[in-house]
């Protein structure tokens, strides 16, 4: 093989590998500790939009987990018609946060920048913080009570209004279980000394 084509070659490999960022998941999701040892900037971010909007880390870090697992350019999956002709994704969630198209355009509109990324942690731990105060404000849902905040994450401030969470028993359960992640991981924080 020539040089120039070993070197194509291997450029062309290097590049499809770069992706624009580091998109994976942290080892060991059950540890708050390990995934910010891993992931310095997690904690920057999440410290940064608990300033800003009063939303405590562990429980943007237990709504993460369940959103996207901490996979920065996680999509939902394909929808599918007789089982093998892809039709689109399940919904236009995308990123850490899951944002949705609309939601994302609003908090763009709002209180984001313009140049506001949903696979960027700093981006996507802002728009998790401001759409949790507004939760906070609209609904009342105090800003550390993760399963509640999650249900209006979830199905929206008007779907939580309505109840609308009641009539989705798995998603009662997730909730519970955020609400029980939110408590460990706060706990691991504080006793690391990230809380």
């Amino acid at each position: 093989m020539s040089r120039l084509l070993r070197a194509t070659v291997l450029t062309i490999l290097v590049a499809s590998c770069g992706g624009g960022g580091n998109y994976s998941a942290p080892r060991n999701l059950d540890d708050a500790c390990s995934i910010l040892k891993q992931r310095p900037t997690f904690l920057r971010a999440m410290r940064k939009s608990e300033r800003r909007w009063g939303i405590p880390v562990h429980v943007q870090m237990a709504t993460i987990y369940q959103e996207s697992k901490f996979v920065g350019n996680a999509r939902t999956p394909f929808r599918y018609v007789l089982g093998v002709i892809p039709m689109g994704r399940q919904s236009s969630a995308y990123g850490y946060s899951q944002a949705l198209d609309a939601t994302w355009k609003e908090y763009k509109r709002g209180p984001g920048s313009s140049n506001a990324k949903r696979d960027d942690i700093g981006d996507a731990t802002d728009f998790m913080g401001w759409y949790m105060a507004q939760s906070h404000e609209r609904l009342g849902i105090a800003k550390t009570d993760a399963r509640n905040q999650y249900l209006a994450y979830h199905d929206g401030r008007t779907g939580y209004a309505r109840g609308s969470y009641r009539g989705k028993p798995w998603l009662v359960r997730i909730a519970g279980e955020i609400g029980a992640r939110s408590n460990t991981y706060r706990e691991q924080l504080r006793a690391c000394g990230k809380s």
